[in-house]
């Protein structure tokens, strides 16, 4: 096996939240990528994908463990690596042929070889004719283009894209795969390998050699996937649609998984709170309802236009309070969740309350409130207690996720003017 061209060992990364506790966003990852593949990393939202892209790209520093490029601790930026984002990040003031002159201008190319590589950038993604148009005037497909291009003047040693079709149209995305595929495989674009963050995984499927699944809270590597359908590869195929389902089911097995842990039986002392809105909630119960009770959640994303993060969240958040079931790769309303869709306005808002009082943290906030003399807690002090209790979270989103909850249930008032939370 040839030697890898940049690797993790051991990285972790925490932030420090503004209270000053750490917010650990990856933990313990192993990583490599070698020469002449494709990996991907997969995951839900939230699991740190684009932090480890920037951490091997040398835009980040990790709290701990060890980055290498060719065997040697990385110093700085890689500079093996170019980066094609998810929003294009192009100067909107610069023309096409300008937007990707200016990487080469920076990295102190001569004037002549600056227009030479440019024009054999543009013309390698299909852009001849466009060089003096400004951003304005591309689609999101050409803009996406411009970045690819940019990205590939630079001849990097290894190309990472950061969700790179997600901004694009179904069409354009399926055609930008293949077209990036196409380049990686004649060795136009000089890269040996790519490294792409998805959350797609039929995308993923299509484009990895290896396929890296992460799980979230904080970010660790679940899995590593290799994958050897042959290229080209046909999103029809039987091959490449049993693949699918076998990510799924891996992914599935994590994020909902049908069998509570010891450790989840025992019960956290406070649940982190998805964020997730009421409306989302009660919008996958009916969604559920008007399906016979049940569906894949997998197909559920599909359906409701959804990346497979977020609508693993929302499932999560209705499962909290006990309104679906996920057996398997299944969502299925629960006879509490299938009540509460049965019920008037000030039966739902009561079962709701009801649900949201089995969950810990609710149930220790009204318990302090009732403590009270007036029955009232000043935001700060609520988010005094979030900090406490879930020193790992995003306190603020929290805090948002709480009120919007204990409102729908008539369990807590908020009066945003004087920044008050008070029981109802």
């Amino acid at each position: 096996m040839e030697a890898p061209l940049c690797e993790l060992r051991g990285v972790s990364q925490s932030f420090t939240q503004p209270n000053g506790a750490p917010l650990p966003v990856l933990q313990g990852i192993d990583l490599q990528v070698r020469p002449a593949e494709v990996v991907c990393l997969l995951g839900p939202s939230g699991c740190g994908k684009s932090t480890l892209l920037r951490i091997l790209a040398g835009l980040i520093r990790p709290t701990t463990g060890e980055v290498l490029y060719h065997g040697r601790p990385l110093t700085g930026l890689n500079p093996g690596v170019a980066i094609v984002f998810q929003s294009f990040a192009l100067y909107p003031w610069m023309t096409v042929a300008q937007n990707i002159q200016v990487v080469l201008q920076a990295a102190g190319l001569p004037r002549a070889e600056v227009a030479t590589r440019a024009a054999q950038a543009i013309r390698t993604v299909g852009l001849d004719g466009f060089e003096e148009a400004y951003p304005r005037e591309l689609s999101g497909g050409m803009k996406q283009r411009v970045g690819m291009a940019r990205a590939f003047s630079l001849h990097p040693e290894m190309l990472f894209m950061d969700e790179p079709f997600s901004q694009v149209d179904a069409l354009t995305a399926e055609s930008l795969r293949a077209e990036v595929l196409d380049l990686w495989a004649s060795r136009r674009s000089q890269s040996s390998s790519i490294l792409m963050v998805s959350h797609d995984i039929k995308e993923v499927v299509y484009m990895a050699d290896r396929i890296v699944v992460l799980g979230a809270h904080p970010g660790v590597v679940r899995t590593v996937v290799e994958n050897t359908l042959p290229r080209p590869r046909d999103y029809r195929s039987p091959e490449l649609l049993r693949m699918v389902d076998r990510l799924h089911d891996i992914i599935t097995g994590h994020e909902l998984p049908d069998v509570a842990s010891p450790t989840a039986l025992a019960g956290p002392e406070m649940e982190p709170l998805p964020t997730v809105s009421t409306s989302e909630i009660v919008g996958l119960l009916e969604y559920l309802d008007a399906r016979g009770g049940c569906e894949d959640v997998f197909r559920m994303a599909t359906d409701t236009g959804r990346d497979f993060g977020k609508a693993i969240g929302v499932v999560k958040a209705a499962e909290m309070l006990e309104l679906v079931d996920t057996p398997k790769r299944a969502v299925a309303l629960s006879g509490t969740g299938a009540r509460f869709l049965a019920s008037d306005v000030a039966g739902r808002k009561a079962l709701w309350r009801e649900q949201l009082l089995q969950l810990g943290l609710f149930r220790q906030l009204r318990a302090v409130l009732e403590q009270q003399p007036r029955h009232e807690l000043r935001r700060e002090q609520v988010l005094e207690l979030v900090i406490l209790r879930l020193p790992f979270e995003d306190y603020e989103r929290t805090f948002d996720t709480l009120v919007r909850w204990g409102r729908f249930g008539d369990l807590f008032a908020y009066d945003e003017e004087r920044e008050l939370l008070s029981l109802q």
